[in-house]
């Protein structure tokens, strides 16, 4: 995870195009947009590894230095010694006892996903330890604490000294966007438009990227400026034809640039009379801090003489004040060469403001002289100030690790919030075995009142058996539209179904005005359909999908129990729909119907799938409501008189936990949900997995982590005040695989929630935790349903299909799936199916009818 952008797991990302290439690879290191001065809850070791063999660590942000020789063998030694180093620190600090989050300031090149990780891409500066590149230095680190288990640390970030140094002076200078490092080795970063780093997702805001502009010229775009002496250091290197721009440029080989030079200038006789000792032969004798000391004005000549005999070549005035000129020239070369690739960086960052003349601070560390004059002249339209950073790149790194913290804290956090809907398998058995429970209580004759899964009897007494034919008309009412059908069902070698349908609005205020006004409206319609099919005069007989729970005495009457999904009608609890209908039929006087069958969408979904597969005897809706049924024995359904054969039986499961047992596993969201809800305290498991109601939790999710200043910059919008505006369709898009976070983020701002691409990974995360639940506790119960069906034909392993509808098992990308994997991790003796229903509610209503004329037929040849 980047500092300023909140944790997730690594998100696939889309590459965005047309942006500008660069020759200098880069890694990006997540940076805010501003830099942190936030208070720290605890105490900050920042644990610096910096140039060379030394080592650095800090307390917050206080530098206390402690040098370290270094052994740069093996992989386990180096990291041995960097966690022993830190132990002592932190002996010394007497915080030994405590788990503190770090900071590692580890400035050799690396690829970063987050924060708290790093992999080598390739050593510089002369390390050479094997077994490191390609490996996660944070791991390697981690081990070797762990290893010593004489304390721990908690690494919270992995920092370049260069961005450590960009953050040091930051602190001190809002305006610092640059951060260079000039000694041992040379790198710069900057704060680059996010828009345009291909490597991240997101187009909102700045992020730091790490040029590692040491590497720039390994292309071979330098080779014009490359003299024979950098190609023979690049020859004699541990790395070579890598790290050329650094090879120019940085104090690690600055000395030996000017020795090669001294010695050809000696044997082409214009040095020391021609005079070339072993000293002036050996590689390493003129170091970086030698050529600085030549340079100074007033002493150097004398320093110059005092180096110049200890390697032996006697030197006269004139040769010093030639050495002094060397070295100078090689100085002024190292800086031009730094000034001029700032310069390409600050006319980037120009552009990308797009502004006339930029101001803008560069942090410094390191031997800087020279260049500011230089990059003035490259760059006029700009004022650019230099800062030297004091502490080198500890501070930054502390500062990193601080935000890095405050991150991993809000990480932390909206975890634990989202906790409560990760259930464990032992939690879903349990959910599945309350469901047995209920469904057991449902089906008891001395407990069916008081049940919570009714366990409603449809008189639906078998499946079709391709026997049905003629002409049927079916309605569809279960939610904000009303369909009528015209079915066609031609038996025979070919069977055929043949579907005519139109779609009606219900409005708002039918759908919670009278009954008498809904049922107008429905036989308007109803009137309407036969009207555009030109069968008026024809006495159909029709069967009434009427997706609410009923108490069904037969075939073609249901006793309305309550209204579901946002329907308030008055005057038709505990009445028989069928019995409106047919007055409502009466009043329009214009056709008359023979209503054969009342019927639930979820039992006409189980027809439909049994038409085409025989096995079907389970019917699940996972739409915007939620029920299921299935084919029980007569034998156990105490509220019908009979023990042969068996009955489809309506669950009603929608209900489960209206009796509390649920109560354990529902959070403070899912209560927030009922309370606001038409039907308070009803319907708690539908509320809990069912499409109507799975937008109204996420965005109470939201509302509370924006109130803990969590997502979108803690501001609450009128829009997410909003209740409905969150709708589950926009769950379905959210969590697609295909879609980027820009997407998302573009999903976001259609609704109002002007969101950052933060907002985009937190608002994915909570989408995706609660259509898991949902997922998962319906296939809890699902799992309940088919084990029942097991055991009551005392089968040790079953072979059942089960007929799905619903918008959200076919639209969300992943509900499906994981119901599938949940019915089969808790009923592993069952191996279940699933069939797609194409129309149950439509075809399914005019099967059924099909069936009850077939059934009506038989009794009346019987009698």
């Amino acid at each position: 995870m980047g500092v300023g952008r909140r944790s997730t797991t690594p998100q696939n990302t889309t590459k965005k195009q047309n942006k500008t290439p660069s020759k200098t690879k880069q890694n990006t290191t997540k940076n805010p947009q501003n830099y942190p001065n936030t208070p720290r809850p605890s105490p900050i070791v920042s644990f610096t590894h910096i140039r060379g063999s030394q080592q650095q660590g800090s307390l917050c942000i206080k530098a206390v230095t402690q040098y370290c020789c270094m052994d740069l063998g093996q992989l386990a030694t180096l990291f041995d010694h960097v966690a022993e180093c830190l132990g002592d620190f932190m002996e010394k600090q007497k915080i030994k006892d405590k788990k503190l989050p770090v900071g590692f300031t580890f400035s050799f090149p690396c690829a970063q996903t987050k924060l708290d990780e790093a992999v080598l891409v390739t050593w510089t500066k002369k390390f050479k330890v094997s077994g490191v590149e390609g490996m996660d230095v944070v791991k390697l680190l981690n081990k070797a604490i762990k290893k010593r288990g004489d304390y721990e640390a908690d690494i919270m970030a992995v920092v370049n000294d260069t961005t450590g140094t960009m953050m040091t002076c930051g602190f001190d200078d809002q305006r610092c966007e640059v951060g260079i490092i000039i000694g041992t080795g040379t790198n710069a970063c900057y704060m680059e438009e996010l828009r345009h780093i291909d490597m991240v997702e997101g187009d909102e805001g700045r992020m730091c990227i790490n040029t590692e502009w040491g590497a720039f010229g390994d292309d071979g775009s330098l080779e014009d400026l490359r003299t024979e002496f950098d190609r023979e250091i690049d020859r004699g290197s541990l790395n070579p034809g890598k790290q050329l721009f650094e090879k120019m440029a940085s104090g690690m080989f600055m000395g030996e640039l000017v020795r090669l030079i001294l010695v050809k200038m000696a044997k082409e006789g214009l040095l020391f009379e021609g005079r070339i000792t072993p000293e002036l032969l050996t590689k390493g004798k003129i170091e970086t801090k030698h050529v600085s000391a030549i340079e100074k004005s007033k002493e150097g000549l004398t320093k110059c003489k005092e180096i110049l005999t200890r390697l032996g070549v006697e030197p006269s005035q004139e040769d010093c004040v030639a050495v002094q000129h060397v070295c100078t020239i090689v100085s002024f070369r190292s800086a031009n060469l730094i000034a001029a690739t700032l310069g390409g960086i600050l006319t980037r960052l120009k552009d990308n403001k797009g502004v006339a003349r930029l101001r803008t601070t560069v942090g410094i560390d390191g031997y800087a002289r020279r260049l500011h004059k230089t990059v003035r002249r490259l760059v006029p339209d700009s004022d650019v100030r230099f800062l030297l950073s004091e502490s080198g790149s500890a501070k930054g790194a502390a500062m990193v690790t601080a935000v890095a913290y405050r991150l991993a804290d809000q990480t932390r956090q909206i975890a634990q919030t989202l906790a409560e809907f990760r259930l464990s398998k032992a939690q879903l058995l349990e959910v599945k075995k309350r469901m047995r429970t209920e469904i057991e209580n449902g089906l008891g004759k001395k407990t069916h009142d008081s049940a919570t899964v009714k366990m409603l009897p449809t008189y639906v007494r078998s499946t079709p058996d391709g026997t049905e034919n003629g002409d049927f008309l079916a309605l569809d009412l279960g939610g904000t539209n009303f369909r009528v059908l015209l079915v066609k069902i031609r038996s025979g070698k070919r069977r055929t179904v043949e579907m005519h349908n139109k779609i009606y609005a219900i409005p708002i205020e039918v759908m919670q005005g009278t009954g008498e006004e809904l049922f107008d409206h429905i036989v308007y319609c109803i009137s309407d359909f036969l009207d555009y099919m030109g069968m008026k005069s024809a006495r159909l007989p029709l069967g009434f999908t009427f997706s609410f729970p009923c108490h069904q005495k037969s075939l073609d009457a249901g006793i309305l129990v309550n209204w579901t999904k946002g329907f308030k009608c008055t005057d038709c609890e505990g009445e028989d729909v069928v019995e409106l209908l047919r007055e409502g039929i009466k009043r329009k006087e214009e056709f008359d119907l023979d209503v054969v069958a009342v019927v639930n969408d979820t039992v006409g979904t189980m027809m439909t799938c049994a038409y085409e597969e025989p096995t079907c005897e389970v019917g699940l809706i996972a739409g915007t409501g939620s029920n299921a049924c299935y084919m029980e024995e007569m034998r156990n359904i105490e509220t019908v008189e009979g023990n042969e054969g068996r009955m489809c039986v309506n669950m009603e499961w929608g209900a489960f936990g209206d009796n509390g047992c649920l109560d354990d596993i529902r959070t403070q969201y899912d209560r927030a949900v009922d309370e606001n809800s038409l039907n308070e305290g009803k319907q708690r498991y539908e509320k809990m997995c069912s499409g109507m109601y799975l937008g109204e939790i996420v965005r109470n999710i939201l509302i509370d982590l924006t109130k803990r200043g969590f997502l979108f910059r803690g501001k609450i919008s009128e829009t997410l005040k909003t209740r409905g505006i969150f709708e589950t369709k926009f769950l379905s898009q959210i969590e697609s695989d295909r879609l980027a976070l820009l997407q998302v983020r573009a999903i976001l701002q259609q609704l109002g929630l002007d969101s950052t691409c933060d907002d985009s990974i937190i608002v994915k995360e909570v989408c995706s935790t609660v259509s898991r639940r949902a997922a998962q506790i319906c296939g809890a119960g699902m799992a309940g349903v088919v084990d029942k069906i097991r055991e009551n034909r005392a089968l040790d392993h079953l072979d059942v299909t089960v007929g799905v509808d619903g918008t959200l098992y076919k639209l969300h990308p992943h509900f499906s799936r994981i119901f599938h994997q949940t019915v089969k991790e808790l009923a592993p003796k069952c191996n279940v199916n699933f069939l797609l229903s194409e129309d149950g509610s439509g075809k399914g209503a005019a099967l059924i009818t099909a069936v009850g004329c077939r059934q009506r037929e038989q009794e009346a040849l019987q009698a």
